[in-house]
This record gives structure tokens, C-alpha cells and sequence, in this order.
């Protein structure tokens, strides 16, 4: 074994792909495919399992992964100890639904331990993407909220693809508008208050379950409805078309979210939200810092961190 290979096989699975792989490495597709062979051959375990829709980790090779990015981890420290030319840049990255104070602690982290060499994610994305990316470790950890509507699917879902939830804290539901909002008016809305606004949600794709939802109450008819992708366009519209959506009641107006208010929903639901991690892989110190000052985040709203 080669430390080499070890670096090839954490940026397949990485990138998900073995031609993607190459070209970030700088080397051919065979030469990094037969790395690989020779690797699992060594081991005499299958590493990587292969489909039309990419490369991703067996489970032995998750275990494998997780005992090699140890070694890196070490391989890194005694480059940076006696002065190599090339140290391993920092790799960490985060899966998440779609929340500011997500973002937030991701900003402070990169000023954090950025330093001068690093590669970090941050994946705001789809509920289903954010329990696929953990188990495929494209992520070593992902945020998304459980209620009583959908903790028996997810829950269910969690444990078949080998994560577990760590709950972080309990809000109840916020509505979102803008600023100029009449609702901003009220100390605290009902449903019945929202019947006449246009709603605001996240797309889920093709699994468009109301299970997948990242807003409660995703199960009631709405006259007026638009479908978004991603955080700036949801405010956008929040403003433009007085649209409301439904969300945890934290807004960080250092990440430019001042156009926003947030209203306390009155209904008999709490959001407990909370990180996923791989139930076989140990967090490396770049994700066990993240979730340090994540929690310091949250504490900085008011909020109990469990």
C-alpha cells in the first residue's frame, strides 16, 4: 500500500468519479483505475462499487476510508512539521437543507482553519441528497429538521442508510416574509392568516414526498405556490411577491438576510433540528470543530443546544 493510493481513493470518492478523479489528479484514467485494482487486490476487498451513475464506496470501503484519511491526517501533520513543499490541503465538507445559521458557521469556520491550502463544500441541497451524501460520504455531516409529520419516514430512512441523528436544538415554526409584509404587523400568525399570500417552498426532485419537505404543514392546499431551488431566490420572491414560507425563526442579517422577518407560527408542532454523520465513520477534527461552532451559533440566537 502506497500513501499515493490512499489520496487517489479519498478523491474518488470525492468526485464520484473515476474520470473526474483523474483530471484533478493529474493523471490518466487507467493508470488510476489500475491504483485502485491494485489497492482492493492488496486488501483483497472491493472498494469502490461501479455504476451507470457513478462510483461510490462499498461499505468496506467506507471502513477503509475512514482508517486511511487517519493515516493522511498523520501523513499531513509530518509534512507540515518538516517543512515539505507540498502539504495535503484541509478537505472537509457539509450537507445541508436550506438554513442561514448553516452558512453561518460554515463562514466562521473557513476563517477558522482555512489557512493558505484547503478544499471545503458546502452543499445546500435536497433533503433526499443531504442522507445520500452522507452515506456516500461525499459529507461528513448534514443538517436537516424532524417533526412529528415526518420522524417515522426519515427516522426509518436514516437507519437504512447506516447514519444516525443527533438532535441540536427544538424551535417552533417561524413564518419568513419580507420586511414590508402587512403580516409583519401581527406578533404571531395562523394558518388561516396565510390563506390569502403566496407560498414559498424548496423543490424536493423527482422524490417530491412530503416527507422530503423542509417546511411543516407541507400536506395543506395552497391557492398561490412557487417551487425554489435555492436560498436567494426564495428571499427574492419573500420581498418581490410578498410570498411567505415556514422555517425554523432563525435569519443571520450578517449574511445579508436584513429584508426578512421572521413571525412565530401558531400551531401545535415543534422542529427539532439536528446533524446526520455515518454511523460507521469516526468525525474527523475539521467536522468535530464545524459542529463546535455550529453549536455556538445557534447558542448566539438564544437557543438550548442539546
Amino acid at each position: 500500500m502506497r500513501i499515493q493510493q490512499l489520496r487517489y481513493l479519498e478523491k474518488i470518492a470525492a468526485t464520484g468519479s473515476i474520470n473526474e478523479a483523474a483530471k484533478q489528479l493529474f493523471i490518466s484514467q487507467p493508470s488510476l483505475s489500475q491504483a485502485m485494482k491494485e489497492l482492493e487486490k492488496e486488501y483483497q476487498i472491493q472498494l469502490l462499487y461501479r455504476s451507470k451513475s457513478g462510483i461510490t464506496l462499498t461499505d468496506a470501503g467506507r471502513e477503509f476510508m475512514n482508517y486511511a484519511r487517519g493515516v493522511l491526517d498523520q501523513v499531513n501533520l509530518l509534512d507540515q512539521h518538516f517543512g515539505q513543499e507540498i502539504v495535503r490541503k484541509r478537505v472537509f465538507s457539509v450537507s445541508a437543507q436550506h438554513y442561514a445559521f448553516v452558512v453561518h458557521a460554515f463562514v466562521e469556520f473557513v476563517k477558522e482553519v482555512g489557512g493558505d491550502a484547503y478544499q471545503f463544500t458546502l452543499r445546500e441541497t435536497q433533503t433526499e441528497n443531504v442522507l445520500d451524501d452522507i452515506q456516500t460520504l461525499k459529507s461528513e455531516l448534514g443538517v436537516i429538521y424532524i417533526n412529528a409529520f415526518n420522524k417515522t419516514v426519515m427516522m426509518r430512512l436514516i437507519s437504512d442508510k447506516n447514519l444516525t441523528f443527533t438532535p441540536l436544538f427544538e424551535v417552533q415554526p417561524h413564518v419568513f416574509v419580507g420586511r414590508d409584509n402587512p403580516l409583519t404587523k401581527k406578533t404571531h400568525v395562523t394558518l388561516a392568516d396565510l390563506e390569502d399570500y403566496l407560498y414559498l417552498s424548496y423543490e424536493q426532485g423527482d422524490t417530491n414526498s412530503f416527507y422530503f419537505s423542509e417546511e411543516i404543514q407541507s400536506t395543506l392546499p395552497h391557492r398561490k405556490q412557487i417551487l425554489i431551488s435555492d436560498r436567494a431566490t426564495i428571499f427574492n420572491l419573500m420581498v418581490g411577491l410578498n410570498g411567505y414560507t415556514i422555517s425554523s425563526g432563525i435569519i443571520s442579517s450578517e449574511l445579508n438576510d436584513e429584508k426578512i422577518v421572521a413571525i412565530p407560527l401558531d400551531v401545535d408542532d415543534v422542529i427539532t433540528l439536528g446533524y446526520l454523520r455515518h454511523r460507521k465513520m469516526d468525525l474527523s477534527r475539521a467536522a468535530q470543530l464545524y459542529l463546535k461552532m455550529l453549536k455556538a451559533h445557534i447558542r448566539g440566537y438564544g437557543f438550548e443546544v442539546k
